[in-house]
């Protein structure tokens, strides 16, 4: 039977730290987005936020001009435009806010050459396509339907009576690590570690959480190299659903009330003071 790990507030805490007098921006994470379209910009300034929010000391967002704008005039520290090689990156967001069908030849070289470098990726919605010829360390981030289609495209068999299962083997056949979300998000790692992540709540079922989550992860990954990518997606996972409960007033144990996904953002930093509490 497969062995399930759950994930606990202590869990998270393990992978957040507050930052010392000799910590510079760069200590506490280098993130880069390459995400959203002119159809879908928010994708890209919910990530964006989240990543600032999650705690990243340096956000570069990379993408199409008129998203960088709304980049720009949501959260101006961010440093927009094309990387000229000589940054620092230490995690990528790809594939947020995009669709595979129109994405033009040279956005998918740009989009191969990311997963061919050396830095995690965490890849989301549009660019899932291209996960199974990543030679990156990468998590993917799909959602129910985004999951089914990933199976078939990997020719895995699918168990819809134990949603783990089917996770672990997607993540054997993929090679990397595989962030199914939910109400019950299970993330798993190649090696066969499968962890289950109950932090959220039913109002977190909104359109744009997943762009707050993709941003969360990426900051995560780059504050914390070296450590296993299962357990950096699943203290993301687990902190985006701290935020969302924050954010819809349900920690007291009462039915909350609606958020939006810019709610969940902006709920990131009172999440990691209640973790480092």
């Amino acid at each position: 039977m497969l062995e399930v790990r759950g994930w606990t507030r202590g869990d998270t805490a393990r992978l957040f730290r507050a930052p010392t007098p000799e910590d510079d921006k760069y200590a506490r994470g280098v993130v880069a987005l390459r995400t959203g379209s002119p159809a879908y910009p928010g994708a890209a300034v919910l990530g964006v936020e989240a990543a600032w929010r999650t705690g990243a000391g340096f956000v570069r967002y990379v993408g199409a001009e008129r998203v960088g704008d709304a980049v720009l005039a949501r959260r101006p520290e961010t440093v927009v435009g094309a990387d000229a090689g000589h940054s620092r990156i230490d995690a990528w967001v790809i594939g947020s806010g995009t669709d595979p069908e129109q994405r033009s030849d040279a956005e998918s070289a740009a989009l191969r050459e990311i997963l061919s470098g050396t830095a995690p990726v965490v890849i989301d919605a549009g660019a899932l396509d291209l996960a199974p010829d990543a030679h990156a360390s990468f998590v993917v981030t799909p959602h129910a339907r985004e999951f089914a289609r990933l199976q078939d495209r990997l020719g895995v068999q699918r168990d819809d009576q134990d949603r783990g299962e089917s996770v672990r083997r997607a993540a054997e056949a993929i090679g990397g690590t595989v962030l199914l979300k939910g109400a019950r998000t299970l993330v798993a790692a190649p090696d066969g570690t499968v962890i289950a992540v109950e932090a959220g709540t039913g109002w977190l079922a909104t359109a744009g959480t997943g762009d707050v989550l993709a941003g969360v992860l990426g900051a995560v990954l780059a504050s914390n190299p070296g450590t296993s990518l299962a357990e950096a997606a699943a203290a993301g996972a687990w902190l985006h659903g701290h935020a969302a409960r924050i954010a819809a007033g349900v920690r007291g144990g009462g039915p909350g009330h609606p958020i939006v996904a810019m709610d969940v953002a902006e709920a990131l930093p009172s999440a990691i003071a209640d973790v480092l509490a």
